[in-house]
């Protein structure tokens, strides 16, 4: 299945969903269409059970280079509304799904774009990218959960530094500071990200979607609280189909076959 209308391509092969940010005249800027199409494919993937993993990625020359600048700068206010209405209901989608997300990225990502990225569970990274946060530049705040995962991902001295200091950051230090999973030569990331998204797409995707969620909530939660939320994780895993799969696959010296349900 395929979608091919602009500005945001849908391509689903098997139980993987790629979706392409395409508005390559703009660096796949986000403007509105762009913005209420992300969120209409992610209501389409989290009443879809049996998708298995997602894909963020861009078409042309870099994954996206932030807000659509002519829309923020007819209307400030209302353009920002306008934009992070839709944004913000995509992140939440695709963050509560139990598909694993991945972003494919390349060339720039910047603004919103690097909000998104940071958002994918995997990122993989082709040389050369430039990363920037960007906002400040604009003289304005970040958008579409940067100020939630940036700090998660490198500690919050370091998410300070990014965010208020707007500076671009190459692809090796976006590895060194754990920003992303893997950089590597842009001839190579097609094919890692294709092995990457079968591998999830064939793993127990009810277990992974816990796996997600426990990890991203453990900031907000005590001890006693996460041990709470993982003994109830654990207990819809058991009433899976996948979890007695696993278990006999390894008393059997067997690799699973998981459904995903």
């Amino acid at each position: 299945m395929e979608s091919t209308a602009s500005p945001l391509r849908v391509t689903r092969e098997g139980a993987i969903v790629t979706l392409q940010f395409h508005r390559p005249e703009a660096l796949n800027a986000v403007d509105v269409p762009m913005a209420l199409a992300l969120r209409d494919a992610a209501r389409d993937i989290a009443a879809d059970r049996g998708v298995r993993a997602v894909v963020l990625c861009g078409a042309g020359k870099g994954f996206m280079a932030g807000g659509d600048l002519p829309t923020l700068r007819a209307d400030p206010a209302g353009g920002a509304a306008a934009l992070l209405g839709p944004l913000n209901e995509a992140a939440l989608l695709l963050a509560g799904i139990d598909a694993p997300l991945i972003a494919k990225v390349h060339g720039v990502a910047a603004g919103a774009g690097m909000s998104l990225m940071l958002l994918a569970d995997f990122v993989l990274l082709a040389e050369g990218t430039r990363l920037n946060l960007a906002y400040i530049n604009l003289g304005t705040s970040c958008d579409v959960g940067a100020s939630w995962a940036l700090p998660r991902r490198v500690g919050l001295r370091h998410a300070l530094e990014i965010a208020m200091l707007g500076e671009t950051l190459g692809a090796e230090e976006a590895l060194r500071l754990q920003l992303v999973n893997r950089v590597l030569p842009a001839a190579e990331l097609d094919d890692a990200v294709r092995q990457l998204a079968e591998r999830l797409a064939a793993g127990p995707t009810v277990a992974l979607g816990h796996m997600r969620r426990l990890m991203r909530a453990s900031f907000d939660r005590s001890l006693a609280e996460q041990l709470a939320a993982e003994a109830a994780a654990f207990d819809a895993c058991a009433r899976s189909e996948d979890m007695p799969r696993g278990i006999e696959a390894f008393f059997a010296k067997r690799k699973p076959r998981f459904e995903g349900r």
